[in-house]
C-alpha cells in the first residue's frame, strides 16, 4: 500500500458504546456533552450521546479518542451545500 492511502485511512472503533476509537481525523469541528463534530479523511461525521469527552485528541497523529454513552454516529455526504449548517441544527 502507497504511502499516501496508508495517510488517508480512516479507522473507527467502538467498545462497548462507551468509547469510541478513531483515526484518520483531520479537525474537531465542534464538540459538547452530547455532540461531537469532527472532520475524518472520509468526510464530516456527528458523534451523538451523553456525558460525551475527548480523552485523547492528536491532530498531528489524527487521532480521537471519545469516552462516554455514544448514542449514534452519522457520516454526511461530502456534497452538502453548507456543511456547517448540517453540523450546528
Amino acid at each position: 500500500m502507497s504511502e499516501s492511502m496508508m495517510k488517508s485511512s480512516h479507522t473507527l472503533i467502538l467498545d462497548n458504546r462507551s468509547k469510541l476509537t478513531l483515526t484518520g481525523v483531520n479537525d474537531v469541528l465542534g464538540f459538547d456533552e452530547q455532540n461531537v463534530n469532527l472532520l475524518t479523511d472520509i468526510g464530516a461525521l456527528i458523534v451523538k450521546g451523553e456525558a460525551l469527552h475527548i480523552n485523547k485528541l492528536s491532530l498531528e497523529s489524527k487521532d480521537v479518542c471519545i469516552d462516554g454513552k455514544i448514542n449514534s454516529l452519522q457520516y454526511l455526504s461530502q456534497n452538502t451545500k453548507s456543511l456547517k449548517s448540517k453540523l450546528f441544527k
